[in-house]
C-alpha cells in the first residue's frame, strides 16, 4: 500500500492524495465515513452504466492485463476478497477472464469493450443502500537529488529500517481484513515507531539514507503521495515508491495553518503551504514535525509508480480503492466529473490496483493521474462526488446482493 493522501486531505485533513489545487473545496463531511460500511450489491446490464458505450475499454484493458498478471501468480483457492462479507471471489474464478485478456487488442475499444461484457457483470456498489461516495487524485511528483549528501542536497529519503514491522490484520481477524498497522517490537510488544520529529532530530534508529534531496518541502509532499521520481545530478531518473511508515496517525499541516489563522481556508494551496515553509527558517521546519507520520522509500525498476497490487498503474485507468470492501484488481466503471470541470463528466472503465492511508470507505476513490505538471493540477483540483460499479466475472455470485 501506499501512505499518501490527496491535497484535499494533505491541505484540510479531510481526503485522500494529490497537488496544487488554485482554490480547496469545502470537504464534504456526510461522505467520509465514520463507522466501518457494509457493502451492497446491485445487479445490472453494461446498457446501465452511462457512458458505457463512448469509453476505450482498451485503454483499461492495459492496466487489466497487468492486474492479471499478478492474480494468477496467486494459489487457485487464494481469495481475492478481503473477508466473507465482501466480493471478489477466488483466484480459480478469474483464471477464464485473465487468461482471455492476453489475447484481446488493446488497440481496438470494441474488442476490449466486447471483452468484459463477455466474461463480466456490473453491479452496483452501495454502503448499506448510498451508492454516492467520494472521488479524489493522485500523481507522481519529480524531485530533484544526489546520492550523497552536500551543497543544496541535505534532506534524506530514508530506506525502509530493518527493524520495521508490518502486520495484517487480517491473518488474526477477517473482519479485519484489508487493514494493516506498522511499528516496532520492545520488550515484546508492537509499538509505533519514531516520530517525524524525533527521526528528524537524530532521534531514530537503524536508519540509513536512500538519496538526498535538495527541498525538504518537496520530501513532506512526496511522503504524502508515497511515490515519484527524482532526477539526480547526472540526468538520470531515479524512482523511488512507498516501502513503509512509522505507523504515527497522519496531521494535516494544512489544518494548523488554517485553525493557527496563517493561511485562511480558501487561500489554501501547496504553494502558499511552501511559500510559508520556505521563508520561515525555524517555525517552517517546525511546523512540518507536527504531522507525526513518516514514510520510507525503497528503488523502484522499471515501469511505475507501483501501487498496492505490486504493478505500475496506468494514468487515468489505475484507481486506488478501500482494501476493506473492494478487492483489488477488479474493474471498476467509475462516474463522477472532471477535475477541472465540473459539469463535464468523468466516466470511465478503471481498475482497483492502489490503497492509500485516507482511502476509506465502500464508495471511495482515488484516482491516479499520472506524472507531470498537467496530472499535478488535474489531481489537486479531483474533489468530486461519484459512484462506481464493480465487474465481476461471470462465475463470481456475489453475497452482498
Amino acid at each position: 500500500m501506499r501512505a499518501r493522501l490527496s491535497f484535499a486531505v494533505l491541505l484540510l485533513g479531510l481526503a485522500a492524495c494529490a497537488p496544487i489545487p488554485t482554490s480547496i473545496p469545502q470537504p464534504t463531511p456526510s461522505k467520509i465515513p465514520e463507522k466501518p460500511g457494509k457493502v451492497q450489491l446491485r445487479a445490472q446490464t453494461f446498457a446501465q452504466l452511462a457512458g458505457w458505450q463512448n469509453d476505450h475499454q482498451g485503454q483499461a484493458l492495459v492496466a487489466f492485463q497487468k492486474s492479471c498478471a499478478s492474480i494468477l501468480k496467486r494459489p487457485k483457492s487464494a481469495s481475492l476478497a478481503a473477508n466473507d462479507k465482501t466480493p471478489g471471489g477466488t483466484v480459480a474464478q478469474w483464471q477464464g477472464p485473465c487468461q482471455a485478456a492476453s489475447s484481446v487488442s488493446t488497440n481496438s475499444p470494441d474488442a476490449a469493450r466486447q471483452f468484459f461484457e463477455t466474461w463480466f457483470r456490473p453491479y452496483a456498489v452501495m454502503d448499506e443502500g448510498d451508492h454516492e461516495g467520494l472521488f479524489t487524485g493522485y500523481y507522481e511528483p519529480q524531485l530533484n537529488g544526489a546520492w550523497s549528501r552536500g551543497g543544496k542536497f541535505q534532506t534524506p529519503l530514508y530506506a525502509r529500517p530493518n527493524d520495521l514491522v508490518s502486520v495484517s490484520l487480517g491473518q488474526f481477524d477477517d473482519e479485519l481484513g484489508g487493514s494493516t498497522i506498522w511499528g516496532q517490537v520492545q520488550d515484546g510488544k508492537l509499538k509505533p515507531y519514531a516520530t517525524r520529529a524525533d527521526i528528524e532530530n537524530g532521534g531514530g534508529q537503524n536508519l540509513k539514507p536512500l538519496m538526498w534531496v535538495d527541498d525538504p518541502v518537496d520530501a513532506f509532499f512526496l511522503h504524502v503521495q508515497g511515490s515519484g521520481r527524482v532526477k539526480m545530478q547526472d540526468g538520470t531518473i531515479a524512482r523511488v515508491g512507498f516501502a513503509g511508515k512509522n505507523g504515527r496517525p497522519y496531521k494535516s499541516i494544512g489544518r494548523v495553518l488554517i485553525d493557527s489563522g496563517e493561511i485562511p481556508a480558501n487561500r489554501l494551496t501547496m504553494g502558499a503551504i511552501r511559500k510559508w515553509v520556505h521563508a520561515r527558517p525555524k517555525a517552517g521546519p517546525a511546523l512540518l514535525k507536527k504531522n507525526p507520520s513518516f514514510v520510507f522509500f525503497r528503488l523502484l525498476q522499471g515501469d511505475g509508480p507501483l501501487g498496492a497490487q505490486g504493478v505500475a498503474l496506468t494514468a487515468e485507468r489505475s484507481v486506488a480503492i478501500d482494501r476493506r470492501y473492494l478487492p483489488l484488481g477488479a474493474p471498476l466503471w467509475v462516474t463522477t466529473h472532471d477535475p477541472l470541470d465540473a459539469q463535464k463528466p468523468f466516466q470511465r472503465l478503471m481498475i482497483a490496483q492502489d490503497t492509500g492511508g485516507a482511502i476509506k470507505g465502500v464508495v471511495r476513490g482515488d484516482i491516479f493521474f499520472g506524472p507531470g505538471a498537467s496530472a499535478a493540477k488535474r489531481a489537486g483540483n479531483m474533489k468530486r462526488p461519484g459512484q462506481y460499479s464493480i465487474l465481476l466475472p461471470l462465475s463470481v455470485v456475489p453475497l452482498t446482493q
